[in-house]
């Protein structure tokens, strides 16, 4: 079997047990980025990661994570590694400082090969708002990966990395996840440190895991999570992350979401959840409907609060304290100048919106009434969990689309993401996993828990995952 074809704990088994050297591993999968056959990175660091795999192999004892390779989202800062947040704004930006949860992974014996493509300041469903580059669907080469964490999504799938980061903030890990045929996973808000994350909407924003099988995904976690004095709303874990060991989901009860199941479900997503569902009910879980009346109005929310909180973290990038500065004759044509050019149309629209959201006289009408509704969420969410233990839902409600195809209707890119918003604004965790096939492209499930139940939800995802045996392997692919 190839390197590249070893899941993440087998590489970090084989590591171990000196059947490779992480030289080796590294060397392998940078010929896969180096190629980038799926426009997936935006930076590469070859000569950090092999200096790196060297000092591992060199050491007495490995650490945890062995000297495995690992691709991170754009929007993390990496000292000495170009971060961009996919941006012309911050182009050639070099951070003097790393993220704490990329840190505590390199600490951990994880080697950064790279940075991956996204939308721009992690604004868009599709990754197709970056200032550099389209990423491509290792599915299928014409089709988008979803995003905004498209690039960190499409180097898992495509097997050039076994592992990556990204953000979520409306279901940038999840929904690419999903499009793109791999398990992506939203930790509940706090778990994770935002230090080092370039903000976006700071209510919502979350950093977590992609990988090829669930049991990836929560060893990467457990590295990541706990309080770092660094960010003030990142929480102590309770009891840590363990790796997911269940054979069956006796005595569980799944709650599906009755709200994200009918209208603007694809047929073939539908089919293939329902398959999914059934297999849940094999393992031995009860599958109750469960409503949530207000998770329609989820999106609504969303690109209100969403917007507005952009509105006020862009404000930074003028070309004095952040960006490059477009010279002008004046201070104020200088910051118009600069936003203008630097800043694309998605993070524009979404920057006026927000500024309109909170302005004078609308605040109430806009922001306050949204903030109201989250509320309502969040209450229908903690009811729900009252019966039942976990929620379903589709993650997407199509699978990926065609590149271009949405690129002029802003609504119907805002709907990429409708099954996956409600969960960011209760700030609860949930995990996607690949459930099959619709038009030869991978659908993905979501399943969704309250605070602080990831190993609860690593634990049914991993044995739904066996249960389903999805092939993980794009067509095509040749490693």
């Amino acid at each position: 079997m190839a390197l590249r074809d070893l899941t993440a704990a087998e590489q970090v088994a084989a590591l171990q047990a000196g059947e490779t050297t992480s030289l080796e591993l590294v060397d392998a999968h940078l010929a896969a980025v180096e190629a980038d056959d799926v426009e997936a990175f935006l930076a590469i660091d070859g000569d950090g990661a092999r200096e790196r795999a060297r000092a591992i192999d060199a050491m007495p004892e490995r650490p945890p994570l062995a000297g495995v390779p690992i691709a991170i989202k754009d929007a993390l800062s990496t000292r000495d590694i170009v971060t961009t947040s996919g941006s012309r704004m911050l182009e050639g930006f070099r951070p003097v400082y790393t993220a704490t949860c990329v840190q505590r992974l390199q600490d951990a014996g994880a080697i950064v090969v790279g940075k991956t493509n996204m939308d721009e300041f992690a604004m868009g469903s599709s990754t197709e708002n970056s200032a550099y580059k389209n990423t491509l669907n290792p599915w299928d080469h014409q089709r988008v990966p979803g995003g905004s964490s498209g690039g960190s999504a499409a180097s898992v799938a495509q097997r050039q990395v076994p592992w990556s980061l990204g953000s979520d903030t409306g279901g940038s890990i999840r929904q690419p996840a999903a499009l793109c045929g791999i398990v992506g996973m939203k930790p509940t808000y706090g778990a994770i440190s935002r230090y080092g994350l370039i903000a976006f909407a700071s209510s919502l924003d979350q950093v977590g895991p992609f990988a090829r099988t669930v049991e990836d995904a929560a060893l990467l976690l457990r590295h990541m999570v706990g309080r770092d004095p660094m960010d003030s709303t990142s929480l102590d874990w309770p009891g840590g992350i363990t790796l997911p060991t269940a054979t069956d989901l006796a005595g569980l009860r799944v709650g599906v979401v009755e709200e994200l199941m009918g209208e603007g479900i694809e047929p073939g997503v539908r089919v293939a959840v329902d398959s999914s569902l059934k297999a849940i009910e094999d393992l031995g879980a009860t599958v109750v409907p469960v409503s949530l009346p207000s998770a329609l109005s989820g999106l609504a929310t969303y690109y209100v609060l969403a917007p507005a909180e952009c509105s006020s973290n862009l404000a930074r990038f003028d070309g004095i304290r952040y960006g490059h500065p477009v010279p002008a004759d004046n201070l104020l044509d200088q910051y118009e100048m600069t936003r203008g050019q630097l800043f694309g149309p998605e993070v524009k629209r979404r920057i006026m919106l927000g500024t309109f959201a909170l302005a004078s006289g609308y605040y109430d009408q806009y922001y306050g009434r949204a903030q109201r509704v989250r509320t309502l969420i969040v209450r229908e969410f903690e009811a729900a969990f009252e019966d039942v233990d976990l929620l379903a839902s589709p993650t997407s409600p199509t699978v990926a689309f065609p590149l271009g195809d949405r690129t002029a209707d802003p609504y119907a890119m805002y709907l990429a993401d409708v099954c996956t918003i409600p969960v960011s604004l209760a700030g609860l965790p949930a995990i996607s996993i690949p459930c099959g096939l619709s038009e030869g492209l991978p659908v993905g499930l979501q399943l969704a828990g309250p605070a602080f139940s990831e190993n609860r939800l690593l634990d049914s995802a991993h044995a739904l995952e066996k249960a389903l045996a999805f092939d993980t392997r794009p067509p095509g692919l040749v490693t």
